[in-house]
C-alpha cells in the first residue's frame, strides 16, 4: 500500500531546477492523489525547457519508483506565471551601501548578519563589493573554496557556511592578491552570477554588501532581484554625508523605488578604554541624524570607535560575537531596529518590484 507521507517525503528530495529548493518547500506540488497504485499530482514550474522537465520528469520517477516499484506515476505539469524574482525562497533581501569607501560598510553589513543569524533567523550575506572583497577575511574564510554541483545539467555554486551564517563573494574565488580589473558588463554578470547560478537555501535574510557609490552593480542589483530596503551607512562628518545622499537617492528614484529601512552612524566617537565615560567625536557629530533626515527614515544606531571592532574584523570574528559591552549592545539595537523598520516597510508598503530600465 502506497503511503501519502512517504510519498510527500519523498518528493522533499526532489529539487526544484530554478532554486535548487525541494518541490514541497517550494509548494510546486498540488492536488496529490493515491488510487491504488497510482500516484498523481499537479506539478508547477515557471522552466519551459522540455529537456530540464524531462529530468525532472525521470528523476520523479525514479525516487518513487525505487521505493514502490509496481506505481505507476501520472504528473501533469502546470506552467506557473514567473515572478521574475529568482531568489523566490528569500523573504527580505536588504542591501547595506553607502557614498564613498572607508565608512565601515562591510562591518555593518557582517555584524546586521550575525546579529540576525544570533537571533534565530537563517541569514545569508553576498558580497556585492567586488573590487574590495571583505567578507572572506572579516569572516575568518580566506583560502575557502565553494563546491559546484550540477542541477539538471547546469552548474551550480553552493554558498559557504559557517556557524549557519551562508555566503558568497568574489574573494573565495580569486587569490587575495589578485586584482579585480573588470568592466561594467562582467562586472554585472559576476552578480547575476552570484544571485541566478547560487544554491542559495530558504532564508528569512539576504544581506547584500554593496560597493560604495551608485555604479554599475547597484543597478545590475536592482534590475536582478526585489531588494526589501537599503540601510544606508556614513560617518558624522560632512564630506561622508555629502556622498551617502547621493548613494541614497539612488534607491530613492522614481523608476527604482527601494525603501530607505534607516541610517547607520559609524565612528561616532571615542572613547578610550582608560576613561570610559568620555567621548571625543572625532569626525564631528549630526551626519547620521541628518542623513535620516533626508532619507525620511531613522537613525538605526551609531557605532563608537573601539579597538575591539577593528580587531574582530581583521581576527575573522564579528565583532557582535567578540567585541566590547558597548559595541555589542549597539548593534544588538541596530539589528532590532532593522527589523522593526522592516516589519512597517512590509505592512504598509506592496513588495518591491524588480527594477525595468532601459539600457
Amino acid at each position: 500500500m502506497i503511503d501519502n507521507n512517504k510519498v510527500v517525503e519523498i518528493l522533499r528530495s526532489i529539487q526544484d531546477p530554478s532554486t535548487g529548493q525541494d518541490l514541497i518547500a517550494m509548494k510546486m506540488i498540488t492536488e496529490l492523489r493515491i488510487n491504488g497504485n497510482t500516484i498523481g499530482f499537479k506539478l508547477g514550474t515557471s522552466t519551459k525547457d522540455q529537456e530540464v522537465r524531462s529530468a525532472l520528469y525521470q528523476k520523479i520517477h525514479a525516487a518513487l519508483t525505487e521505493v514502490y516499484p509496481e506505481a505507476n506515476v501520472d504528473i501533469h505539469f502546470l506552467d506557473q506565471a514567473s515572478s521574475g524574482n529568482p531568489l523566490p525562497q528569500v523573504q527580505n533581501i536588504i542591501a547595506v551601501g553607502s557614498g564613498k569607501g572607508g565608512v565601515g560598510k562591510s562591518t555593518v553589513a557582517v555584524n546586521i548578519a550575525t546579529s540576525l543569524k544570533n537571533q534565530g533567523y537563517t541569514v545569508g550575506l553576498l558580497d556585492a563589493d567586488l573590487y574590495g572583497p571583505s567578507i572572506p577575511t572579516m569572516l575568518g574564510m580566506q583560502g575557502r573554496r565553494p563546491k559546484v554541483e550540477k542541477l539538471y545539467g547546469r552548474n551550480v555554486i553552493v554558498p559557504l557556511e559557517k556557524d549557519g551564517l551562508y555566503m558568497i563573494s568574489i574573494g573565495f574565488i580569486i587569490e587575495p592578491e589578485q586584482a579585480v580589473v573588470l568592466r561594467g558588463p562582467r562586472l554585472g554578470g559576476i552578480i547575476k552570477q552570484f544571485i541566478k547560478e547560487c544554491k542559495w537555501p530558504k532564508l528569512d535574510f539576504l544581506i547584500i554588501d554593496l560597493p560604495p557609490g551608485t555604479g554599475d552593480i547597484q543597478l545590475t542589483m536592482v534590475q536582478t532581484i526585489p531588494i526589501s530596503g537599503a540601510v544606508m551607512v556614513t560617518t558624522p562628518q560632512e564630506v561622508s554625508v555629502i556622498d551617502a545622499v547621493k548613494a541614497m537617492n539612488m534607491f530613492r528614484l522614481e523608476n527604482i523605488n527601494v525603501p530607505i529601512l534607516g541610517v547607520v552612524e559609524n565612528m561616532s566617537w571615542f572613547t578610550p578604554a582608560e576613561l570610559p565615560d568620555n567621548k571625543y567625536r572625532i569626525f564631528g557629530q549630526g551626519g547620521g541624524k541628518k542623513l535620516a533626515q533626508e532619507g525620511n527614515t531613522i537613525l538605526l544606531g551609531q557605532l563608537p570607535i573601539v579597538m575591539s571592532i577593528r580587531e574582530s574584523g581583521d581576527k575573522g570574528i564579528p565583532a557582535v560575537n567578540n567585541a566590547n559591552e558597548e559595541a555589542k549592545i549597539e548593534f544588538a539595537k541596530i539589528s532590532q531596529n532593522l527589523i522593526r523598520q522592516l516589519n512597517i516597510r512590509n505592512e504598509m508598503l506592496a513588495p518591491t518590484s524588480i527594477v525595468q530600465m532601459n539600457q
